[in-house]
């Protein structure tokens, strides 16, 4: 193709440019962010030769939103260009530091004339796989929400009632127990948590879903809430309680979406095809399986080889060297996502797989920080996996972890 586009993008209308190999401005012009702006895109780039068998690349600097969605429904190959390079390549136009959306068009065009090799297009993903990005994506989200509306309550709950937080403290989850949440919802002040009776307590326990050890579990929550404890002054105290309450419901919120979200996020994994695969390695479940085919999706012409998709998830070193000075250090600029649930797959793999402990044992035994060594069994598990989805295979212990002959050779 010998005709490349550049779309500026804006929340209600788009600056287009056409230009061809040589670098000539064939076309300009802006459209709305509509059905109709669509429209005169694609007779815009028919016009210039586009078709269906050999249609013109576009470059844009969003990956996502309608008008990306339906470009890369046609079938074009879509390069989405970090806006700091946009500027880059801006200075290479104009020194002046002119810059106008027309402009940046016209820039985004010729990125893609002169250097489309050094960008990646968007994955050509199927539809399912982009159902269990938006949905894995959605549960990470309402799972760090999760997270801040519970550091808020805790942190609130620190100010004037430390017996709640007490009460909870040694119990897995905390104040994330839903029968934490139910206590909290019926005495949201220490005053009325400490008149709270036997019967009551039972009684939200039961509501909060409990069923075994009930009896001496409000014995024990009786004793922790009637305690002594430093108290606000009464009518401080019952404004901090309100506030409280509306911490409570934002944290119940996302508790609710989190878990809601899981299940969908899950249910949809289950059906993919490649939901066998990724869930026979180790310290890979449903969800966490989920959340890395919503990032690495299942184009396999994606990554070319396993150091690409190290690089794209940051569990490969980066090197910088100049003159006599050289660094080898971790990459900051990944797939954050990507990052996160590598951690965990690489935490729980450890007690999951022995391979995966002595590779981490040996990594920790070379001096590597407990990061550095998780990095390190990320990659690892990350290239068998790129083997596996490549070839169709499910993950073996033998092969992925072989056992060394000699401690030299380890």
């Amino acid at each position: 193709m010998d005709v490349y586009c550049g779309i500026d993008w804006a929340e209600d209308h788009h600056d287009i440019s056409v230009v061809d190999r040589e670098g000539t401005l064939l076309a300009r012009k802006r459209i709305s962010d509509s059905a109709a702006g669509l429209s005169e895109l694609l007779a815009l780039l028919a016009e210039h030769g586009d078709t269906p068998e050999d249609p013109v690349p576009v470059a844009i600097e969003t990956p996502r939103g309608l008008l990306v969605a339906c470009l890369r429904a046609t079938g074009r190959e879509v390069y989405p260009v970090n806006p700091m390079s946009v500027a880059r390549y801006r200075d290479r136009h104009s020194v002046a530091g002119r810059k106008s959306d027309h402009g940046d068009s016209f820039v985004l065009a010729n990125v893609l004339r002169t250097d489309m090799h050094a960008h990646r297009p968007l994955p050509a993903d199927s539809e399912l796989a982009q159902a269990i990005a938006v949905l894995a994506r959605a549960q990470q989200d309402a799972v760090w929400d999760r997270t801040t509306a519970h550091n808020k309550l805790r942190s609130h709950l620190r100010e004037y009632f430390p017996g709640f937080l007490a009460a909870f403290a040694g119990l897995d989850g905390g104040i994330l127990r839903p029968e934490a949440r139910a206590i909290l919802a019926a005495a949201p002040a220490p005053a009325a948590a400490a008149q709270l009776s036997l019967a009551q307590l039972r009684s939200l326990l039961k509501k909060a879903g409990r069923s075994r050890g009930i009896d001496t579990a409000a014995r024990r929550l009786r004793e922790v809430l009637r305690a002594g404890q430093m108290r606000q002054l009464p009518l401080v105290e019952d404004a901090m309680g309100r506030q409280t309450l509306a911490l409570l419901r934002q944290l119940d919120a996302a508790c609710a979406s989190a878990s809601d979200l899981e299940q969908a996020a899950t249910a949809s994994f289950n059906q993919h095809p490649d939901a066998g695969i990724i869930t026979s390695f180790p310290g890979l479940g449903a969800l966490t399986g989920a959340r890395v085919l919503a990032e690495i999706g299942d184009d396999r012409s994606r990554f070319q080889d396993a150091k690409g998709l190290k690089a794209y998830a940051g569990a490969a070193p980066i090197t910088r060297a100049s003159g006599k000075s050289r660094s080898v250090t971790y990459r900051r600029i990944k797939n954050n996502r990507l990052a996160a649930v590598g951690y965990t797959w690489a935490f729980s793999s450890l007690t999951a797989s022995p391979g995966a402990r002595s590779h981490y044992d040996r990594r920790r035994d070379h001096d590597d920080s407990h990061a550095a060594a998780q990095r390190n069994l990320f990659g690892r598990l990350l290239g068998c996996l790129h083997h596996c989805l490549l070839t169709g295979q499910h993950y073996d212990e033998a092969t992925a972890f072989p056992a060394t002959a000699t401690p030299a050779a380890a």
